[in-house]
């Protein structure tokens, strides 16, 4: 179901709780509504209002990937950029590195699968925002 973005700040600063697989009805939603978005290329839960750690983003094929809780363990080659956000009306000052290694779970046959990967370029730069909406930081 696609869902109205939320821009309540009070929401978005809120630590999201950790995801189950009983969330997997939330991470279609996910799914549902930053794929009805001509400007959206990721989406974390927070921002349609349920405060839970479960993100979605879109490859360069528009394919969607579901991250449940996941964790940043470590980045290289910081750098400096300004990033927008779907759900905030200006745009932010970021540290965002180059090169993330990533801790999450993933939904196989209903159950979670621990996983660890590292992302790169736009993809990590997007797996990145979405961990900082996570821990409830206003980017």
């Amino acid at each position: 179901m696609i869902r109205e973005l939320v821009k309540d700040t009070t929401i978005l600063s809120t630590r999201c709780e950790r995801a189950t697989p009983e969330d997997a009805e939330l991470a279609q939603d996910l799914v549902d509504t930053v794929l009805s978005l001509e400007d959206g290329a990721c989406l974390a839960a927070n921002q349609i209002g349920v405060t839970k750690a479960v993100v979605v983003y879109l490859d360069d094929d528009r394919e969607a990937h579901v991250l449940y809780n996941p964790k940043f363990l470590f980045g290289v080659r910081a750098a400096k950029t300004i990033e927008g956000c779907l759900t905030l009306d200006e745009p932010s000052k970021v540290t965002r590195y180059a090169k993330v290694k990533v801790t999450y779970d993933e939904l196989v046959d209903g159950e979670f699968k621990s996983r660890k990967r590292d992302f790169t370029g736009w993809t990590g730069q997007m797996v990145q925002h979405m961990i900082d909406h996570c821990n409830g930081k206003l980017v």
